[in-house]
Parts: structure tokens; C-alpha cells; sequence
């Protein structure tokens, strides 16, 4: 997987960066000294819907800083991961994740000035083959 990309198309990864949804109700900083770290695209039936390309974060590397009312729960199959999205304008801001519960995974588009559409190729993590729903 892609690790510590500290750079998209010229602009800067700060250590910490701010996140916002599309109607900026919901805000959040990010801690991210070594950029974004393991950033990847997800093939289950949630992720291949959302699209979003995302990176981790320890659960300590996200703070709500406006919004917390506004950000709705998702939870599907296990109820493990936990899926965060603004009620006002539906963005997927962030979520807990079910593989590794002690990060935070996060949409990289709502990174303050970064587009994921520079980013290039982006590895896919098969999530249709999770290891948790092995046998």
C-alpha cells in the first residue's frame, strides 16, 4: 500500500490538517505528522458504493471540532466499524474501522485544499474477502 505520501499535487500535507464535509457543518483536525499513511480504496459492498479513497489515523489522530450533532452512525454486518457521515449533506467523513479498531480511517477528499483525483493510482484493499468474515 501507499504509506506517508506527504505531498498531492503540490499542496502540502500538514501535521495537523483540517477536514470539513460539503456544508462545512461537520469539522474536523486531523494529526498526521507523516502524511497520509496507508492510503487505499476498498472493494466491499459499502466502500466500492461510497468511492472514497482513504488513509488512517489512530483514534486519538481525529478531533470533532464542530458538528459532533450533526454526524450520523452507519453500522452493517458485524457492527464493528462504525461509519460516520454528515446529516446535512451526506459526506462520509471518517469511520472506525473493522479490521484495525484502534485507527480511524478518513476521506481524503476532506482534507482542507487536497484532491484524491491527483493522487494517481490508488491501491484496493479486498474488502469482499475481509479477513474477519473468513472461516
Amino acid at each position: 500500500m501507499l504509506t506517508n505520501i506527504k505531498e498531492v499535487d503540490g499542496v502540502q500535507i500538514k501535521p495537523k490538517h483540517r477536514a470539513t464535509c460539503h456544508c462545512g457543518a461537520v469539522e474536523l483536525e486531523l494529526s498526521l505528522p507523516d502524511g497520509l499513511v496507508d492510503v487505499r480504496r476498498c472493494d466491499c459492498s459499502f466502500c466500492r458504493r461510497r468511492g472514497a479513497i482513504v488513509a488512517s489515523v489512530p483514534l486519538a489522530g481525529i478531533h470533532i471540532l464542530k458538528g459532533h450533532e450533526h454526524l450520523k452512525l452507519y453500522q452493517f454486518n458485524t457492527k464493528t466499524a462504525k461509519h460516520y457521515f454528515c446529516a446535512n449533506c451526506g459526506i462520509y467523513t471518517h469511520h472506525q474501522r473493522r479490521s484495525n479498531p484502534s485507527q480511524f480511517g478518513f476521506n481524503v477528499a476532506c482534507l482542507d485544499g487536497i484532491n484524491p483525483l491527483k493522487m494517481g493510482d490508488i491501491p484496493t484493499a479486498d474488502g469482499v474477502n475481509h479477513p474477519a468474515d473468513r472461516k
